[in-house]
């Protein structure tokens, strides 16, 4: 037998071995056809599978590596945990300090939740500029009022703040409505399909005032918290529609109330908010021109964004078996994938 012959032999003996000492835990409910890929792609391995509600602290620990988000408190620095394959394309709330020990790879859903957050901001977007949230509104008080004027839905000047996958599912649904998109990047880079004009964050503030609709679906980081202010609202146009799906944080409530209030712009519609959930006693509840959902436009109300997250988990688990580049690795200095 060549040396070659031998050589290959052993790698593929050494990976079985590797693989019959590695836990899998999954939180993410898959269906029998996910749970089978999984099964495939990590032959001798142990899988448990728990849900959200029931997970423990012990499987927890015990796991090497992990689907979904299990919470953080759980992993307190885990030894044993190798790889935390999230269910979100968030990572805030794993970036902190005695969480993730350094041997533990991080990598989120980025890519499942285009569809269901862009659907859902279009529709919200949507019900604003024809105002069906006020005569919803008179519809709850059987008040039969005219509103007056409302905006067009075509030919938009449109902004997204975080030209991620949800960013540029979003523009691709306003390009339908021949719209002017306008896209934000961390980093430059060329301009992707469905996007007219590519910036990066640090010309915000001169290109608020082209916009007709700005959208934020920015992540939890330092850079991003409180990008969203007085000053940016005041550059607004007073038609102007702000959207957010990111994260609440990346705007000063309190500034979006004055902006609401006092008409510096038109609408908002927040998926998040800052504050969250919204205390009852809150001001911007009873704003007229906010719209407010609480934080579902992803989770998995679309079924298909559960599919999108256990295609992902169940490739990540094989390439990192497999001794494979990973997909969506989070780099823990940025909170974004590398």
């Amino acid at each position: 037998m060549s040396y070659d012959i031998i050589k290959s032999l052993k790698i593929k003996q050494d990976r079985r071995i590797i693989m019959t000492k590695k836990k899998i835990l999954t939180v993410v409910p898959m269906s029998d056809t996910y749970k089978e890929k999984l099964k495939e792609v990590s032959e001798g391995c142990e899988i448990m599978y728990s849900t959200y509600e029931d997970v423990s602290r012990e499987m927890v620990q015990e796991a090497n590596i992990i689907i979904g988000n299990v919470p953080a408190w759980m992993i307190g620095m885990s030894k044993n945990l190798e790889l935390l394959q999230l269910n979100s394309s968030g990572t805030d709330a794993y970036m902190g300090v005695n969480i993730l020990n350094d041997r533990t790879i991080m990598t989120s859903a980025t890519g499942a939740y285009g569809k269901a957050v862009g659907e859902h901001l279009f529709a919200m977007l949507m019900s604003i500029q024809k105002k069906l949230h006020v005569y919803r509104d008179n519809q709850n008080r059987c008040d039969w009022s005219d509103e007056g004027q409302v905006l067009s839905l075509t030919g938009n000047t449109v902004l997204i703040a975080g030209l991620g996958n949800i960013g540029l599912s979003f523009a691709k649904m306003m390009k339908g409505l021949d719209s002017y998109v306008i896209g934000i990047k961390r980093r430059k880079s060329e301009c992707p399909e469905g996007v007219d004009e590519l910036h990066t964050m640090e010309e915000l503030d001169e290109l608020l005032p082209k916009a007709d609709v700005v959208v934020s679906i920015l992540p939890n980081t330092p850079v991003t918290r409180g990008i969203f202010g007085e000053d940016q609202f005041k550059k607004m146009k007073k038609n102007a529609v702000f959207l957010n799906a990111g994260r609440g944080n990346a705007v000063d409530t309190e500034a979006l109330c004055n902006a609401l209030i006092r008409g510096e712009i038109y609408a908002a519609g927040l998926d998040v908010t800052d504050p969250e959930p919204l205390p009852q006693e809150h001001r911007l509840w009873n704003i007229k021109n906010a719209v407010i959902t609480p934080h579902i436009s992803g989770d998995f109300h679309l079924p298909q964004t559960l599919d999108f997250i256990a295609d992902i988990a169940v490739e990540n688990v094989r390439r990192y078996l497999s001794g494979e580049e990973l997909l969506h690795v989070v780099d823990f200095q940025t909170g974004y994938c590398k």
